[in-house]
């Protein structure tokens, strides 16, 4: 079947069908390829590690089956699934300099990228919405974040996810792509294919910019108004104790919020004028990668539940004649 299509005549001119994709990547800096893949494989092993040693901690600990990090195990898993759709083939073209990707496999790759990165970011509004009710509303708590509540509103952050993907995915294989087959990045993202389209993309890339307003911008303004409550809500506490455990119970989500949005946000939010791919490419870099190896170390570094949590698993490792 790929033979036929590769040999499938199109109507403009001789160029014939794209069956497969090259990888650029970071071809430019070939003198780094080494220290790249180096740190690349680096920061996806703590990535790897540090979710999954999150959710593990959550699990065996029956003082965190809370809300909050109910939602932080599907972030956590979230991570694992966003960096795992993404890193392992850049680092195989990184080392063997084999860039080719089929023209399913990229179809593929795009749809799980899409799939993951909008559903963290409807989690993250879910999140900040949980952190909202807490703080604005602590006597309801219980009632409005049930664990009924919490698995819907789960499962609304997949679901979106799953169709987001699924429809741009399609809209964007839907054309036809001939002549060259090197895209310009180390995965297949929408941007840098669209330049490879042959015919009029207007209406793809008006649907790119639809989707982040209503998929990445408008959880993003959901975000910024729950955490204007919050705001609202500590600074009119009375204890200076107070406003400091409610703040802390937010800093961390917070954090992660401004290193995943804001990267997300300029890559693909930015004037055109402005746009430059090598600049993608790094930022690309930074949501892929850095922010899913940060993720896990924020939450255990600036969240006093789970650092005391750690500190009793690692306890019971290291002294388990204690137990």
């Amino acid at each position: 079947m790929m033979k036929i299509l590769e040999s499938m005549p199109l109507d403009k001119g001789n160029l014939t069908a794209v069956t497969e994709f090259i990888f650029v990547g970071f071809s430019g800096l070939a003198e780094l390829q080494v220290l790249l893949f180096v740190m690349v494989l680096s920061m996806y092993a703590v990535s790897l590690t540090g979710n999954v040693i999150i959710t593990a901690v959550i699990k065996a600990n029956q003082s965190l089956h809370t809300p909050m990090y109910f939602f932080l195990i599907n972030l956590s898993l979230l991570e694992l699934c966003y960096t795992t759709s993404i890193v392992p083939k850049m680092l195989v073209s990184l080392v063997s300099e084999n860039g080719r990707i089929s023209l399913w496999g990229c179809a593929t790759q795009m749809y799980f990228f899409t799939l993951f990165g909008i559903t963290e970011c409807c989690l993250l509004a879910a999140m900040a919405y949980d952190r909202y009710v807490a703080i604005c509303n602590p006597l309801n708590y219980t009632l409005v974040m049930s664990r009924r509540a919490c698995i819907q509103l789960a499962m609304a952050s997949w679901m979106v996810g799953v169709l987001v993907g699924l429809s741009q995915t399609t809209y964007v294989f839907s054309l036809t792509y001939c002549g060259s087959n090197r895209i310009n990045h180390f995965f297949c993202d929408i941007p840098p294919l669209l330049k490879l389209a042959c015919g009029d993309t207007s209406m793809n890339v008006l649907a790119v910019y639809l989707v982040a307003l209503l998929f990445i911008t408008a959880p993003f303004t959901l975000i910024l108004a729950s955490y204007l409550f919050i705001l609202t809500a500590v600074l009119s506490m009375p204890s200076a104790e107070g406003r400091r455990k409610a703040f802390s119970t937010c800093s961390s989500h917070l954090i992660v919020v401004l290193l995943f949005y804001g990267s997300g946000i300029i890559t693909y939010l930015r004037p055109k004028s402005s746009y430059s791919m090598e600049s993608d490419k790094l930022l690309a870099l930074f949501y892929t990668v850095v922010t899913s190896m940060l993720n896990p170390i924020v939450y255990s570094l600036r969240n006093k539940e789970v650092k005391e949590a750690l500190r009793r698993v690692m306890d019971r490792i290291t002294h388990p004649q204690r137990m």
